[in-house]
């Protein structure tokens, strides 16, 4: 098949490792890919190198100086759709909101529900719900509140996961990776995603400030938050709040990819406290380096981890899961790293061959596609 995966970043956000990790995966099963992206800020290249046998397309999106979200959102799918060109493809697959709106007839998948009040931006998700010639979501949660929410039931396919690479960067060929983090940081409590919302950012803050009473020694971390939109007043609130409670973070910004495997397996915990999440992949990246891992107590989250992290929600009840993870009294690495490595994303691609070809003969009609017998919809 001529596959198009169509992403709206060049950065490191969670759906646009999805897209280059499928986009990979699928090629290696002998498809014909192209990964088509926004390139903002004058950047040419994903934020890492792509397997040679995908095709990368990089569309020029240029910052504006005080452009408000709603009209970049908008000049993001009119730029994409003036650069995109479907004619020849078997799949065009869209990754996200922009993506969706941008590309006309096209497969969906809704890595989780965003709740936006910006008329263009409340418009542009529902558009790329409904207008999608078929979707999935990574899982089940998510899928059901797309049922309950649109009366249409996509299919589910749950994220992949480079296990290896992060099981390796917690091995013995990574400790001098690791060492360069513990040297300068010490002992620390990891999040990443950036400081914004939907991260649970200041909750977070909240309930280390409560940790470190006990953990003095102990720092917090945080890494990544590349992203459209604007979390000024966020961080405005996040830094205020750190001040009042005599916190010190370490706030890394986005990190180069060479460095995330190490930084995240010579973290004491990972805090993953977001307020809504489609799948969790940093904290299955954790879970393969070995590094135990605090979640809020989420359905989704449930679905996707079991009893392989730590739950946790309030404050107090946050702080207590951190400090028997760094007593090293929490759940045992070994299951964390086996539901990590069972993940992978050449099974992730299988099933989105079925998938297409299911789309490709018979349209999606708004139920799911059981993808173990693909002629038999659920």
């Amino acid at each position: 098949m001529r596959i198009a995966q169509v992403t709206y970043s060049t950065k490191p956000r969670g759906g646009v490792v999805h897209t280059l990790n499928l986009a990979e995966a699928l090629a290696r099963r002998g498809h014909d890919v192209t990964v088509w992206t926004l390139g903002r800020g004058g950047d040419d290249a994903f934020f890492r190198p792509v397997d040679p046998a995908v095709d990368v397309r990089v569309v020029p999106f240029e910052p504006r100086d005080g452009e408000e979200v709603g009209r970049r959102i908008e000049r993001s799918i009119e730029t994409m759709r003036g650069a995109f060109d479907g004619a020849g493809f078997d799949v065009v697959h869209a990754q996200d909101c922009i993506s969706a709106n941008a590309v006309g007839p096209a497969i969906r998948t809704i890595h989780h529900l965003d709740e936006f009040t910006t008329p263009q931006l409340v418009a542009c998700h529902d558009r790329a719900i409904r207008e999608p010639v078929a979707r999935l979501c990574v899982s089940a949660a998510v899928a059901a509140d797309v049922k309950a929410g649109w009366g249409i039931e996509p299919t589910v396919i749950p994220n992949g996961v480079d296990a290896g690479r992060f099981a390796r960067a917690a091995g013995p060929d990574g400790q001098a990776s690791r060492r360069r983090w513990t040297d300068e940081l010490g002992e620390y409590v990891l999040a990443l995603g950036g400081i914004e919302p939907r991260k649970g950012s200041i909750d977070l803050v909240e309930a280390f400030a409560l940790l470190q009473s006990e953990r003095p020694d102990v720092r917090l971390v945080f890494g990544g938050g590349e992203t459209l939109f604007d979390y000024r007043s966020y961080r405005a609130g996040f830094d205020a709040r750190v001040e009042s409670l005599g916190l010190d973070p370490v706030i890394l910004g986005v990190i180069d990819e060479d460095d995330l495997a190490p930084l995240v397996a010579a973290a004491s915990a990972l805090a993953f406290v977001s307020t809504k999440e489609g799948f969790g992949l940093a904290a299955m990246e954790a879970l393969a380096a070995g590094v135990p891992v605090v979640a809020r107590d989420l359905p989704v989250l449930r679905e996707v981890f079991g009893g392989a992290v730590d739950y946790a929600s309030s404050h107090t009840e946050i702080a207590a899961a951190l400090g028997r993870a760094l007593a090293g009294g929490g759940v045992d690495p070994a299951e964390g790293r086996s539901l990590a490595a069972s993940h992978d994303w050449d099974d992730v691609a299988r099933l989105h061959e079925v998938f297409y070809e299911r789309v490709g003969r018979e349209g999606d009609h708004g139920a799911a596609i059981d993808l173990q017998d693909p002629d038999r919809p659920r």
